[in-house]
């Protein structure tokens, strides 16, 4: 079995400090718990940043910035969110791509999330892929749902997305697919045999579904955008404490864990 690549999701969209004191949110935050999350095993960093009041934001600058920072710290995979928060236009979640990352998320469809609705019309889609290809960047194609795994294969039909994908199960979002293990053995039997997957299990489902994930080949995410509790009521110290259990559990299994360019080449990266 193939090491196993460990993405750190660190802030997310939707958690504020209320809920997780330990959120990290300015640049330089952001790239030390990048730091932080490569000594303790993640080869990819998952990153939505927030402007200086701590609000979601998908403006270039902000995300160059981030960018550089952890660069100048380790060689983790930087993978900016084009998913942003429900509220951005398709022009501001594409911002980030035109830092021409090695890799970003790339959401085929729409889904309910929570009370909101986000939205990935077949325009969005295309044109997100598009650019992507365009840039040469890595699509790490998020599905929320087992129709948006049809949707990412009509992309590579229309020749904007390659293979093999690369995808990310998120399981247990309220509105979308729940996170028991008969849903990702679907989802995983539901993909190209080419390709690769990683789930990222939101909440209580985090820790189950990625020890299963482990054992059944594919990859796990874990981090505060995900998940804020280290056990069940207690608050997570920092978004390393979940990357270290997740190594350790692997290693205890027998899976030794991906370095970064150990995991550009599972991936498949330019």
């Amino acid at each position: 079995m193939e090491k196993l690549i460990i993405t750190a999701a660190l802030t997310g969209a939707e958690t504020t400090r209320d809920l997780q004191p330990n959120l990290p949110l300015t640049p330089d935050e952001l790239a030390e718990a990048a730091y932080e999350c490569y000594k303790a095993g993640a080869s990819i960093v998952h990153v939505h940043a927030r402007d200086k009041d701590g609000n979601p934001t998908q403006d270039y600058e902000v995300y160059k910035e981030i960018k550089e920072k952890i660069e100048a710290k380790c060689n983790i995979i930087f993978q900016p969110s084009t998913g942003g928060a429900v509220h951005h236009s398709p022009e501001e979640r594409l911002q980030p791509v035109e830092l021409s990352p090695e890799m970003a998320t790339l959401s085929t469809g729409t889904c309910n999330f929570g009370p909101d609705v986000f939205m990935n019309t077949q325009e969005y889609m295309d044109k997100f892929a598009s650019m992507m290809k365009e840039k040469g960047v890595k699509p790490e194609v998020e599905v929320f749902e087992r129709g948006m795994i049809n949707n990412a294969m009509r992309l590579v039909k229309k020749g904007l997305v390659e293979e093999p994908l690369h995808f990310d199960f998120v399981m247990g979002v309220p509105g979308a697919i729940t996170g028991e293990l008969r849903d990702l053995i679907y989802m995983k039997e539901s993909i190209p045999e080419n390709a690769t997957w990683t789930v990222a299990g939101i909440g209580r489902y985090e820790l189950p579904l990625g020890v299963a994930a482990i054992t059944l080949g594919g990859h796990v995410r874990v981090g505060f955008e995900d998940n804020i509790y280290y056990n069940k009521g207690e608050i997570a110290e920092s978004n390393a404490q979940l990357v270290e259990r997740i190594a350790r559990v692997s290693r205890e299994l027998g899976r030794e864990v991906a370095t970064p360019d150990e995991a550009r080449k599972i991936l498949n990266l330019k």
